[in-house]
């Protein structure tokens, strides 16, 4: 199994911790915004460590950074805030399975901006594989609980809430995959560390900033969360490390879609920890999503 692909697994298992993490503290303690800022702020000081001590301990220079790196990294990382917020506004949501269930159009829509912006292209039947696990996931998130019908479903906040950080979240892989590839070194690890620190800072003192002018309640509030968010800022680290370093050997169109295996993780997590049942239609769902991730592993 190629490198990238367990680093796509990884990263979607601390994306499933971070997300968890960050609905308790938008729920209660932090307002949208700080709960986004919770999510860079505690990652600066580990990923800024750890990009360090590796440079010190390989001997490595410091790579050269390019205005080409600049611009895709603060691109990357400016659609990252937004897609961050938008989910976490979704939280506060009635139809938020509706929200998610449009979030999970990133993996498509990176297909288009990579395309765009990279030239990054798919083969016919790995886009195939993207398509089933994208079913796979509508299954999935499609609830009868869900109040009206579909014309209700597609026009209502949620669904544009969800449908705005797919495509951030997209603009920002992409980003982030063109920033990695700019930096000079054959090092995978080193050039996924160098860009996520450089992301990791711009993004804490812009959104800081932002929220000490519009809402600067939130940065004491963000303090006195710390014992909760040192373990948001952890695992969003681990997380973004693992995307970055996948994204300097993969298209981000593939590294996104084996990472839907977060889904199954979520409902691992439901079944295991809060002891719930899977029904027909999410094993529908699970088998579909399943054969999408082993389809696009078995095609690299």
């Amino acid at each position: 199994m190629e490198p990238w692909i367990i680093l796509a697994v990884a990263a979607a298992a601390f994306q499933t911790l971070r997300f968890m993490l960050q609905k308790h503290l938008s729920t209660g303690t932090l307002s949208s915004g700080g709960a986004t800022l919770a999510r860079f702020a505690y990652s600066l000081p580990f990923i800024s460590a750890l990009t360090l001590g590796y440079i010190v301990w390989t001997g490595a220079d410091v790579p050269q950074l390019t205005g080409k790196f600049w611009a895709y990294a603060l691109t990357g990382g400016l659609a990252q805030i937004l897609a961050t917020w938008c989910v976490v506004a979704l939280f506060a949501q009635r139809n938020f399975a509706v929200g998610i269930t449009f979030k999970k159009t990133e993996v498509i829509q990176t297909v288009l901006v990579g395309l765009l912006v990279l030239g990054d292209r798919v083969s016919l039947p790995a886009f195939g594989a993207i398509v089933l696990g994208l079913v796979g996931v509508l299954v999935l998130s499609d609830s009868a609980a869900m109040a009206g019908g579909w014309t209700r479903r597609l026009w209502n906040r949620a669904a544009g809430l969800g449908l705005a950080s797919g495509a951030f979240f997209a603009i920002s892989a992409v980003g982030y995959r063109g920033a990695t590839l700019e930096v000079a070194s054959d090092d995978p690890l080193l050039r996924a560390g160098v860009a996520l620190a450089v992301v990791t800072v711009a993004q804490t003192l812009a959104l800081g900033l932002w929220l000490n002018w519009r809402e600067p309640g939130q940065l004491v509030a963000l303090w006195q969360a710390r014992r909760t968010a040192v373990w948001m800022g952890i695992t969003g680290m681990a997380g973004s490390l693992c995307w970055f370093t996948a994204f300097t050997q993969q298209n981000a169109a593939y590294v996104f879609a084996v990472g839907q295996i977060e889904v199954i993780f979520s409902l691992a997590a439901s079944v295991l920890v809060f002891r719930e049942t899977i029904s027909r239609r999410e094993g529908i769902g699970i088998g579909l999503l399943t054969a999408s991730i082993l389809g696009l592993i078995l095609l690299n």
